[in-house]
């Protein structure tokens, strides 16, 4: 497997003139092939047999590389010596390029930042003003440390991730929460001296969970927010911009625009954005996706003084719609504390060697998946609190919309989540009580 990004490739037949083989060549320079030639054992001179006339080169090559490197060997001892001693001013400051990524995992519904350098990486520092998850990865065998920030010190975020020996790339995985935006920074500090990091800066969109998709499901209860006034087909598109990612700088060649979103977290509601000279229209059938839109670009049209008539048509059905959509995850995420629950229920009696023979094949099955379930609910407990908290912001973005203020049902809401089931939750949200439940 290769944990380096591949910069170039080509195919032919290198090795053999029978078989097909697929040369590759990595970020850091690392140069290797994959052949279709059946090959029943590992031969020790299987990377060796060339040709005469190119196995002279080859050590030619060979010896050149290692000249090279005891010379710089050498040099950097020496510039290391030099900036170790007192009154010794460095006439130049080391740069080190800098591959790096910041994309949207649909699957995962998080983003991947990956960073990579030709030199091994020291550590790396991520600030962030805004609120995010890092989740962890299993092939990032950094050690990571985060620091609670000071109260007013303007940081959401400080964690530093301390690198093993010779790690050139590592990857890390960022969960934001759609509504809350801001900028996260990444310090990278590589293996050199003397010390220096270059920054990185990434934006995390308020609708930073949302993906292009291609078509736009129109038969949905919708939401319909319309902006109309004296701005620009350029402004709207700015706007569009600065609220979802994978939208291209420059606007498209049309006197109208249309773009298609879907989020990747909320179990699929979708939005589609229609601007043209003076007027915006933007449709969801989640409500809470159409509140962030109208809050963001409120702030915005007052910091330009731009003059515009704001108006938000709510669909009631919309609502029930946007929990149906995220039932099926609740519920997984429900089962799965239950039968976690169960499974150390058993397992303490297990440990306390108690006679264990009575149980049902049901449940010796639920005692021996102990840890898988223990480690599913360690990767997707963090789920279920983001998921409580779209359902909330949903109820209280719904009342809102219609002129109250919900967050005095917050309390009975949060209980109600923690027992949850689906129809006890309709008709909360519904406005029914307790009472007439029963």
């Amino acid at each position: 497997q290769c944990e380096e990004s591949v910069v170039s490739l080509q195919c032919g037949r290198v090795q053999s003139e029978s078989f097909d083989e697929i040369v590759v060549c990595t970020y850091t320079g690392w140069i290797f092939a994959l052949t279709t030639e059946p090959i029943a054992k590992p031969r020790k001179d299987a990377l060796t047999t060339f040709a005469p006339h190119v196995e002279v080169k080859v050590q030619q090559l060979r010896s050149e590389l290692e000249e090279l490197e005891h010379k710089v060997n050498e040099e950097r001892q020496r510039y290391h010596q030099l900036t170790l001693q007192e009154g010794t001013k460095i006439a130049g400051v080391p740069r080190f390029a800098i591959q790096d990524q910041f994309t949207l995992d649909k699957s995962l519904a998080c983003y991947t930042l990956s960073i990579e350098l030709i030199i091994p990486i020291d550590y790396i520092l991520l600030q962030s003003d805004v609120g995010v998850e890092l989740i962890d990865v299993s092939k990032n065998s950094a050690v990571v440390s985060t620091t609670i920030p000071e109260e007013g010190s303007g940081n959401a975020l400080l964690a530093t991730y301390r690198c093993q020996a010779n790690t050139t790339r590592t990857e890390m995985r960022i969960r934001s929460i759609e509504g809350q935006y801001g900028t996260l920074q990444a310090y990278i500090c590589p293996k050199i001296h003397p010390k220096m990091c270059q920054v990185r800066s990434y934006s995390i969109k308020p609708l930073s969970l949302h993906q292009r998709i291609h078509e736009f499901d129109a038969s949905r209860p919708l939401n319909t927010l319309r902006i109309s006034g004296s701005f620009t087909l350029s402004e709207a598109h700015q706007w569009l911009n600065l609220l979802v990612s994978q939208v291209p700088e420059r606007v498209p060649p049309h006197e109208t625009v249309t773009f298609n979103f879907a989020s990747t977290f909320d179990g699929g509601t979708q939005l589609q954005a229609t601007y043209t000279r003076g007027s915006a229209i933007y449709r969801s059938d989640n409500i809470s996706t159409i509140a962030i839109i109208r809050d963001v670009l409120s702030k915005e049209v007052t910091r330009r003084q731009i003059k515009v008539d704001i108006q938000c048509e709510m669909n009631e059905e919309s609502i029930m719609h946007t929990l149906q959509l995220l039932h099926p995850k609740m519920e997984y995420q429900n089962n799965l504390l239950r039968r976690l629950e169960l499974a150390q229920a058993l397992k303490e009696l297990a440990d306390n060697g108690d006679d264990l023979t009575y149980l049902s094949d049901d449940m010796r099955e639920l005692l021996e998946s102990y840890d898988r379930l223990h480690d599913d609910a360690s990767t997707h407990g963090v789920h279920l609190d983001r998921l409580v908290g779209i359902i909330t912001d949903l109820y209280i973005d719904k009342e809102r919309m219609a002129g109250r203020n919900g967050k005095a049902k917050v309390e009975e809401l949060l209980s109600i989540l923690s027992k949850y089931d689906a129809r006890t939750l309709h008709n909360f949200f519904m406005g029914k009580s307790a009472v007439q439940q029963q």
